[in-house]
């Protein structure tokens, strides 16, 4: 293949990473169909699945298999045949590799390796149900599947109830439930965007809260591979939490806290009364009984 990226003097190849459809085949771009001809090899998430592409493009390049369970070796094999100058593309089942899926740790081994890598650019589930949420998308943070493991998936959760930026979470329509109400519990009825079937024919983005999903789907089965779009934390109500806190502390306490950071006194005054939305001297005042 006449690669965009002419193996640099080295004589290797190069990994093409090639985001591929979500669901509808249209959304595939003319680079990547040129490029899953040009390769030599396609490693792809699952070959049955792939295999349907493939075929409906009438794309022959001869595949191999590269998935979660066989990440490491796989991509060390892949690493030795682009040192031999073989062209790779890489696709997952659905949407960019990289994202939410093993590609990443081919990508590591390759720059390991001084292999070139170059990503066509396409669909990914995240980045369309973002701009169909009515969301914030100026800021957002992306967590994919949420653990399986109850205290690792209970960590993750503590963290994203200070989140003030929108929140993006992947899940299957089986757990979505349950998620739900984890969610729910642990970050509040919180505005979401519940979307489904992305890009196809049933597709659905749902301004909501937890608590309306909740009820909906305890009593109604869903279906389809679902995103979350959460609203984050807003920074009106951390302050008000702030300010509880702050409230709840005298004065001294209030600048001892400061003081037991490692602040100056002078600064732990000047930070405690920005807190409070008084002067510094009223609080030196209270500090000195006046």
């Amino acid at each position: 293949m006449k690669s965009e990226h002419e193996n640099h003097g080295n004589g290797y190849g190069t990994l093409f990473l090639c985001a591929t459809p979500i669901g509808n085949l249209e959304d595939i771009s003319f680079r990547v169909i040129r490029t899953l001809r040009e390769v030599d090899l396609i490693a792809a998430e699952d070959t049955r699945h792939t295999i349907k592409l493939l075929n409906h493009f009438e794309i022959k390049t001869p595949m191999t298999s590269y998935h979660e369970y066989n990440k490491v070796d796989k991509a060390r094999h892949l690493v030795e045949k682009m040192r031999e100058g073989i062209h790779v593309a890489l696709v997952t089942d659905a949407g960019t590799p990289g994202i939410s899926d093993p590609g990443e740790e081919l990508v590591r081994q390759c720059y390991e390796a001084g292999i070139p890598v170059t990503s066509l650019p396409g669909p990914a589930a995240c980045v369309v149900a973002l701009t169909l949420s009515g969301m914030s998308t100026r800021r957002f943070c992306f967590e994919a599947f949420l653990p399986s493991d109850k205290k690792e998936k209970q960590r993750i959760l503590e963290e994203l109830k200070e989140e003030t930026r929108t929140i993006i979470l992947y899940e299957a329509p089986h757990r979505l439930v349950r998620t739900l109400g984890e969610i729910g519990e642990a970050l509040g009825n919180r505005r979401i965007t519940l979307c489904r079937e992305l890009t196809k024919k049933y597709e659905e983005a749902w301004q909501t809260t937890v608590g309306e999903a909740l009820e909906k789907y305890e009593s109604q089965e869903p279906k389809g591979e679902c995103v979350l779009v959460i609203e984050g934390k807003s920074f009106e109500k951390k302050e008000e939490e702030k300010k509880q806190v702050w409230e709840e502390m005298s004065i001294g306490e209030h600048v001892a806290y400061y003081e037991s950071l490692g602040v100056e006194r002078k600064e732990a005054m000047r930070m405690a009364a920005k807190d409070r939305g008084i002067s510094k001297r009223d609080v030196y005042q209270k500090l000195m009984g006046k």
